[in-house]
């Protein structure tokens, strides 16, 4: 028997309730809810339901935005390719090539074999976002999906919970709010915090549980007074009342440090009317009736936000004294702001080809598609959306009267490339209202900003401005000049950064193995040779740090493949020297045996010996970066000598292991734990926090074997958080 959650009755009632109903194509919705329905017919969720709950889930989402028939049509389907032997060639011959092309726009790159899972996100963001270029409303069945796998995402395990919340949070959130879709981004936004920070969620919930009956009249009374007075002024006003998004109050609680009693917008009054003339009207009746509270004016009609969001904000205080925020705004503005793009749809039947208005709100996703064409890496497009679709703006204006958004913490770098991009190259300095600036200045709000340029030959900008940029859309466009520009220049510093950082790793290898061993880098990052390589990471487009540890794991591959040679002793007689650790040297007696500092070696590790001048024999584990590959070829060969551990030593050996982590409180402790469980004796401890909410931790521990340590190794990489742990010299 077919459960009340897959009769058409369902999807037909959200239909009817929509304006315009009448001009649905129910007869393909239909023919999309029996294909969904029959092709998902023997899947489960996690869960434990039938799969088809959620495609036709994700319609009546669409459906409450106001989308269209082919939308509602994509969203049943947006399932059937990827998980059903279904193709799109199906789709195309059943329901035209314009739903197709939905379906495939939303279809994830699950069957392409990808590096990491960082770079598989970043593949399937880049491709949505070429398919949103083509069709906007790719992104909006996109949203309505994650937004229903968000709802009910307690069927996963705890750590796939996180993994969702925090791309949720990260990149799809700022989506929806530049395309201006409150309702989806707030919520979204709710639901990842309330999985990622449980406590904090329910601690904000709890607050405003307490005070839900005294909000409720307050806000009540509010509107009863702002409509009596306003009336007599402007009639027919709409007035609703609002309290902030849990997202929104812990933006400012945990990040930004202000208490619950400080956050002055947790109440909102909105006012809603038919003109822009009217809306200024208001805002002086209610500026007569409260207490405005200075510099908390924001007037986003006159300035629209990048999303094209329009209203009047200002936050007053009444006599109860009692900070709230009103918004005044037009119906027209009111539609917009709480459905963005889908406005659009659900109020104007379509977009016409001549709508510039529509055409402007999509020119961040062209203007985001064309830095990351430059830049040529995926991972960078989620960077873009965590810096450049940020929820917070700022906005300054030219000495032309142009108003410029960008996100908070931006630069006056930042201001010159949003202009245009030979702004940005030409620049030498800055003036905000009329004085010089430091090219280091952030901008603030309703600032004054003049660009001083220089037209002299040769000019441009400063390997130094990657570093104090805020925005990937000026960092790409600086990367880019310098790739055109200096390339020489690109090339030898490039080459530097590798010298630099493979003597630090220990790398050693003869100028054949080193050219042959850099062409593969260089190919496996789509550079055509070692010197578009060096060029690459000169002018940044390729991070040496990014690129080591594949290239460490190829070196010791190659090393481990190529063994040294056998080790040539000293004498050839039977002497031998032993030392207190248990290292025993051949060929030598009567000698002061010491292990080295630089790879701090244990039992269980192939050693070798080197003979210093006056200092006995120094023990090196035989893949340290200070011993030669091959042994033959080095400077004083003879002063290498065979060594090896003695069966049965038992003493302890420090060793120092490095480990990433998420930041988390306990993080240290759980470490201490789990090392006296296993009775290793720790030495020293250091832990550092990192900018990007992760720490590392550095630890000297006493152990007894090469397997020990391994061992010990193997635990901590299983703590919770814990990315990973090495071994690394002293």
């Amino acid at each position: 028997m077919i459960g009340k959650e897959f009769q058409w009755d369902v999807i037909a009632d959200a239909l009817d309730r929509q304006p315009n109903s009448e001009f649905y194509d129910r007869e393909m919705i239909k023919k999309a809810f029996d294909l969904c329905v029959l092709a998902h017919s023997e899947q489960k969720r996690f869960s434990g339901e039938p799969y088809a709950i959620h495609p036709i889930s994700v319609a009546k989402i669409i459906i409450s935005l106001g989308m269209d028939s082919e939308s509602i049509a994509a969203a049943l389907l947006h399932d059937v390719v990827e998980d059903t032997e279904y193709t799109n060639e199906d789709i195309k011959e059943q329901f035209g090539e314009s739903v197709a092309e939905l379906v495939e726009g939303v279809t994830k790159l699950g069957k392409i074999p990808l590096e990491s899972k960082e770079t598989a996100q970043a593949e399937n963001v880049r491709k949505m976002f070429i398919a949103m270029s083509h069709d906007i409303r790719v992104i909006i069945i996109k949203l309505a999906d994650r937004l229903h796998n968000m709802r009910t995402i307690d069927s996963m395990t705890p750590q796939k919970q996180r993994d969702k919340s925090l791309e949720t949070l990260e990149v799809f959130a700022p989506i929806a709010h530049r395309l201006g879709i409150r309702a989806v981004k707030e919520e979204l936004e709710d639901l990842a915090i309330m999985h990622l920070d449980p406590v904090a969620y329910h601690d904000i919930e709890e607050s405003l549980s307490v005070r839900k009956k005294y909000r409720e009249k307050f806000l009540a009374d509010i509107q009863v007074k702002i409509k009596e007075r306003v009336e007599e002024l402007v009639p027919n006003i709409i007035i609703e009342g609002r309290v902030k998004s849990i997202h929104g109050i812990y933006r400012k609680m945990y990040m930004q440090g202000k208490s619950f009693e400080e956050i002055y917008d947790v109440y909102a009054v909105r006012v809603i009317t038919d003109t822009v003339a009217n809306c200024y009207n208001i805002l002086g009746v209610v500026h007569d009736m409260f207490r405005p509270i200075p510099g908390r004016f924001k007037d986003y009609i006159s300035t629209p936000k990048p999303n094209l969001y329009q209203s009047l904000h200002t936050t007053v205080i009444g006599r109860e004294g009692i900070p709230f925020e009103i918004q005044i705004r037009t119906t027209e503005m009111h539609h917009t702001a709480e459905f963005g793009i889908a406005a659009h749809w659900k109020y104007k039947d379509g977009v016409k080809k001549s709508d510039s208005k529509f055409d402007e709100r999509l020119a961040w996703i062209r203007q985001i598609l064309d830095n990351q064409r430059e830049n040529d890496d995926a991972e960078e497009l989620i960077q873009t959306i965590k810096t450049d679709l940020s929820q917070e703006d700022v906005f300054a204006v030219t000495p032309k009267g142009d108003v410029i958004n960008l996100p908070i913490g931006s630069t006056v770098i930042d201001f010159a490339f949003a202009i245009h991009t030979a702004v940005g190259i030409k620049m030498v300095g800055a003036k905000v209202d009329g004085r010089i600036v430091p090219i280091t200045h952030e901008i603030k709000t309703g600032e004054l900003i003049e660009i001083i340029t220089s037209n002299q030959p040769g000019h441009g900008p400063s390997r130094d401005w990657l570093n104090i940029v805020k925005t990937n859309q000026a960092k790409t466009k600086i990367r880019s000049w310098f790739k055109k520009e200096k390339r020489p220049e690109n090339i030898q510093n490039g080459k530097a950064d590798i010298e630099r950082e493979f003597a630090r790793n220990g790398i050693r290898l003869s100028d054949d193995e080193m050219q042959n061993f850099l062409l593969d880098i260089a190919k496996r990052n789509r550079c055509n040779d070692v010197e578009d390589l060096y060029a690459a990471i000169g002018y940044g487009g390729l991070l040496v740090s990014k690129l080591m540890p594949k290239i460490k794991e190829d070196y010791s591959k190659m090393v481990k493949a190529s063994k040294p040679q056998d080790i040539p002793s000293v004498v050839s007689n039977n002497r031998v020297s032993k030392s207190s650790e248990g290292v025993v040297v051949e060929g030598i007696d009567n000698c002061l045996i010491k292990l080295s500092r630089c790879c701090t070696p244990i039992p269980g590790d192939d050693i070798i010996g080197f003979i210093t001048r006056g200092h006995g024999v120094s023990i090196h584990k035989k893949d340290c970066k200070n011993v030669p590959v091959k042994l033959m070829e080095a400077p004083e060969p003879d002063r290498w000598v065979s060594a090896y551990w003695e069966t049965g030593t038992s003493s302890r050996f420090d060793s120092t292991v490095h480990i990433l982590s998420l930041n988390r409180d306990g993080l240290v402790a759980d470490l201490s734990i789990l090392l006296s469980n296993m009775h290793v004796s720790v030495h020293a401890i250091n832990a550092k926090e990192l900018k990007d909410g992760n720490c590392t931790v550095t630890i000297t521990i006493g152990v007894e074997s090469k397997e020990h340590l391994d061992n010990v190794i193997l635990r901590i990489k299983k703590l919770q958080g814990v990315f990973f742990a090495e071994r690394m010299a002293k």
